[in-house]
């Protein structure tokens, strides 16, 4: 399960770049693309675990944002959805020059203030 040690890494990032405000931390968004190979259920798993076993933490919430996977024609010189793993432009170009979708990264920090 490669969600936790994911989890494991988002802490460790924001208590690295929050270390005087983590306990204020109120939700932490992700942003995953498909080709992430993220399930938004299992990472929303893996982050209620840890925060049960990190009580300091038990107030966060996490959101995951999933990001649609774009390619890039060669031929047209446009921008593409693949949907159902059809790498194929409208054009009828196949292309594998993917412009999203491998994304994954901490996108928004949510800090208390009082």
């Amino acid at each position: 399960m490669h969600e936790l040690s994911i989890v494991k890494d988002i802490f460790a990032t924001l208590e690295e770049h929050y270390k005087a405000k983590v306990e204020d931390i109120q939700k932490v968004e992700i942003t995953a693309g498909l080709l992430s190979n993220v399930q938004p259920v299992l990472i929303q798993n893996a982050f209620d675990a840890f925060i049960t076993e990190h009580q300091m933490y038990k107030h966060m919430e996490l959101e995951v944002v999933v990001q649609d996977i774009l390619a890039h024609c060669t031929s047209c010189n446009r921008d593409f959805k693949v949907e159902y793993h059809r790498f194929v432009c409208s054009c009828g170009t196949p292309s594998t020059t993917i412009v999203q979708g491998n994304e994954l990264y901490i996108s928004k920090v949510i800090v208390r203030t009082t």
